[in-house]
């Protein structure tokens, strides 16, 4: 960089599907490019730290490797064949192809698919309109979020918790099945200031010795899928050893008493046996909640990644609801702040063309849906055409094998707008060049916090890329979409959401750059009753009639007090292995994939094992290995590593297919079964084997 180069700091928000949304202060160069990308100071959540992918933003949005220009695929699908084209040519040929599906087909046979690769609100939630409009299938989103938040709803009433930063005056911050170290850097910045200042302990809860379990103080290693059996083990010892806070349990919550019959039985024994932890540990994890008044419940999203994940998250929610911690400063519980935002997006998603007639496809039964499968088509017809943005389906979804052979199929047509040539993008019959979030304006929530914010137009984009709002409002005239926004622009769009909302409008959401909603103490805490109607907390948890969502699944099969749920997929003689594929710490999804540093840190794809385990099928450290189950096979890299319970395996990140050995990613494993009780995706509940690789 020019040492004389005119820099100005500008402000903004990381956008990728991360609960942080960091605040950010950017290093524009001369008008043109970025420098420097820091976690800014003036927002008291962020509190100047920011993870070191984002800090080195640089190197992704100046990029050599981004896509400039539309494409069209000119060899056959996945030969990454292709020619450049005018945007013209590209947006006639999509409004052509998905009129012909309409006509030939019906609207519901058009699936525009998304994701969080940007968690904007213009940028990510205006395909919806386009769907409501033209009445394509609509979208039902279940690969990340929804598991978590109802088992953390089912006994608050709402998802929102205390505010985050007072993890900084905690005297016990347990951090429960997330590894922030990793995923949210922001935890630990708050976490380590009560430990410097309070002298509070960190307690980790998790399934492998990650980075975060090294930080901690008190480590709880258990086996994937047991976490609810290890949170009853726990409530047993409050119980019996006087630790419950009775009289909070008789003012604020729904049936201590047959709570406490409940658990007679899931003593920690009985837990031991499930989830792997000794006795004595769970013992002393008990102790430690039971005798600290301010223990703050940082609950994530790892452990909810599974087939009993709501029962899960409800059952390590009734912990601090045992102890009265909710009362303290500096104690109760988070997961996270969905119920603050309240936006209005019915400008951004046409919600006055919503017809619920219309089916609702599962994300994450992608793979099941390109192929055929009736049930996931919900009986209807064939999906023909699709337009995706912000997501990476051809490597981040469940059921590789099956999305590979949906995405190779002639009679689809899919146009790809994306920022590189994704796996996804190589699948594609017509590619389009996006902005990144410097390069547009939105607005923007932190999930992870109480902050909202306008991410403005920093610098102009590359070569031809263009925002997905503009796709939209090019494609909406050649496909006959009418509807006002979009005719909006996107700060027209983002005023009028704010207005709509009751937030003001965008100039004074500007003027505050990031704008705190947490609501006062006692709100906060519950103090004033729960969001339930009774104004309870609820132990007794009625999954039939959830707060929100479309129940799915086995729902009236889930337990109604905190328990271990025993659905996950159990290992077995041919599969004696249980995986879990947990984030990295240098790629976010597929966000990162191609960035240098990211790529150096991570290395070779690999998974984790046992030197015992390991011993016992001739596996050295560094062996080629190759893991399969009923859904298909992947090779990569074992790492031996002592910080997973016997029969646990552990492979970090979602790389690239191409990285590993023969081409089929780790997500091949996974699966795409509906999760209860209002869907979700079982990304770390996998039965396996696991052996050397075959010699080349």
């Amino acid at each position: 960089m020019n040492q004389h180069a005119k820099i100005e700091i500008r402000h903004s928000t990381c956008p990728h599907d991360c609960p942080s949304a960091c605040a950010l202060d950017i290093e524009v160069v001369e008008g043109r490019s970025i420098g420097r990308v820091r976690g800014s100071k003036k927002q008291t959540y962020t509190a100047g730290v920011v993870c070191a992918k984002v800090a080195r933003y640089a190197e992704r949005i100046h990029h050599p490797g981004r896509l400039l220009h539309p494409l069209r695929r000119t060899g056959p699908k996945g030969s990454g064949q292709f020619a450049r084209i005018t945007w013209d040519e590209a947006l006639d040929e999509i409004g052509h192809r998905f009129n012909q599906a309409e006509r030939a087909f019906g609207a519901e046979s058009i699936w525009p698919y998304y994701y969080a690769g940007t968690m904007g609100l213009v940028m990510r939630d205006g395909l919806n309109r386009l769907t409501h409009v033209k009445k394509y299938s609509r979208f039902y989103q279940t690969i990340c979020a929804n598991v978590g938040r109802i088992g953390f709803a089912i006994g608050t009433g709402k998802i929102a918790g205390v505010d985050p930063r007072e993890m900084a005056l905690s005297d016990l911050v347990v951090i429960w099945g997330t590894n922030p170290v990793n995923t949210q850097v922001n935890v630990m910045t708050h976490a380590a200031r009560a430990r410097k200042e309070r002298g509070a302990k960190i307690a980790a809860v998790d399934i492998y010795d990650n980075e975060t379990m090294k930080q901690a103080d008190i480590k709880v290693l258990l086996r994937p899928g047991t976490d609810g059996a290890f949170a009853c083990g726990v409530m047993h010892v409050l119980f019996r050893d006087g630790y419950a806070d009775r009289a909070y349990m008789d003012k604020y919550t729904d049936c201590p008493a047959e709570l406490e019959a409940h658990l007679k039985t899931r003593t920690p024994e009985w837990a031991s046996a499930i989830c792997g932890v000794p006795v004595a540990e769970i013992e002393a994890f008990a102790k430690a909640v039971g005798e600290t008044k301010r223990t703050f419940f940082r609950l994530g999203y790892g452990f909810t990644r599974s087939r009993n994940g709501a029962t899960q998250m409800h059952a390590a929610n009734c912990i601090p609801a045992v102890t009265g911690a909710w009362q303290y400063e500096g104690g109760g519980a988070f997961f996270n702040n969905y119920a603050l935002w309240h936006f209005n997006e019915s400008l951004i998603e046409a919600h006055d063309a919503i017809d619920t007639t219309t089916r609702a496809l599962d994300q994450s039964q992608i793979g099941r849906i390109l192929t055929g499968d009736a049930e996931a088509l919900l009986g209807k017809g064939p999906v023909k055409a699709m337009l995706i943005q912000n997501t990476n389906p051809m490597t981040v979804a469940p059921e590789q094998a099956l999305v590979r052979q949906g995405f190779a199929r002639e009679d689809l047509f899919v146009a790809v707008h994306e920022q590189f040539m994704t796996e996804t993008a190589q699948m594609a019959d017509i590619v389009l060049p996006a902005t990144m979030f410097m390069e547009h304006d939105d607005l923007y929530y932190g999930g992870g916090h109480q902050h909202i914010s306008v991410g403005p137009k920093l610098i102009d984009s590359p070569g031809e890329c263009r925002s997905n709002h503009q796709l939209l409002q090019a494609l909406a005239p050649r496909l006959g979409a009418q509807h006002k926004g979009f005719e909006m622009t996107p700060r027209e769009l983002i005023d009028a959401t704010l207005k709509l909302s009751d937030h003001g409008d965008i100039a004074s959401l500007e003027a505050d750059i990031w704008r705190d909603l947490q609501p006062d103490f006692r709100t906060s805490h519950y103090l004033d009753g729960f969001a339930h109607a009774d104004k309870k907390f609820h132990f007794k948890a009625d999954w039939a009639h959830p707060p929100f969502g479309r129940t799915m699944g086995d729902f009236d099969k889930m337990p109604d007090l905190p328990d271990h749920w025993a659905v996950i997929e159990h290992t077995d003689q041919a599969h004696p292995f249980r995986l879990a594929t947990s984030p990295s710490r240098s790629f976010l999804n597929t966000t990162f994939n191609e960035t240098p540093s990211s790529q150096a840190r991570e290395g070779k794809a690999s998974v984790m094992i046992h030197p015992l385990d390991a011993a016992a099928l001739d596996i050295a450290d560094g062996d080629a290995v190759t893991l399969g189950n009923t859904r298909g096979e992947t090779s990569l890299v074992a790492v031996l590593f002592e910080g997973v319970r016997r029969g646990v395996l552990i492979a970090e990140s979602v790389h690239p297919n191409k990285n590993h050995i023969g081409g089929r990613g780790i997500n091949t494993l996974t699966g795409a079964d509906t999760i209860a009780p209002i869907g979700g995706a079982a990304f770390h509940d996998n039965k396996v084997w696991i052996r050397k690789a075959a010699s080349a």
